[in-house]
């Protein structure tokens, strides 16, 4: 049987709870809800990359991206995609947003996804992004 292993990239803070930024089992990576918190700084508290959507929205990304790469994965391996907005007034921008990243990240196919408009957040977040990841 193949060991399950917790990510953590440098980026990113210990989780405040008994859970993992990602986990990988075999070639399956499923990444945990990330939200827009800036890079991790020892002795701080997390901080939101700023108030926008779009600032949330590519530091979410990022986040993803890192806890993907922390498991040898890359966008092209994601296969779901599931994003949580707060105001169901973000959808059409955050449509913009992701189309523009995913074309700068030269994507060979998109991911399947969804969008979900969820009202649980801490305060001042505006957006959380998971992802299934499949390594060939």
């Amino acid at each position: 049987m193949t060991d399950k292993t917790a990510l953590t990239p440098a980026t990113h803070t210990t989780p405040p709870a008994k859970f993992s930024h990602g986990v990988k089992k075999g070639n399956v990576l499923q990444v945990a809800g990330q939200v827009g918190f800036l890079p991790a700084v020892e002795g701080q508290a997390p901080a939101p990359a700023g108030p926008t959507l779009r600032e949330q929205t590519l530091q979410t990304l990022a986040n993803v991206k890192a806890v993907l790469e922390e498991g040898g994965a890359s966008w092209d391996d994601a296969m779901m995609i599931r994003v949580y907005l707060t105001d169901v007034a973000h959808f059409a921008e955050l449509n913009e947003i992701y189309d523009a990243y995913f074309e700068e990240q030269g994507l060979k196919q998109a991911p399947a996804a969804r969008t979900t408009v969820y009202v649980g957040l801490p305060p001042g977040l505006l957006i959380e992004i998971d992802a299934l990841a499949v390594l060939s």
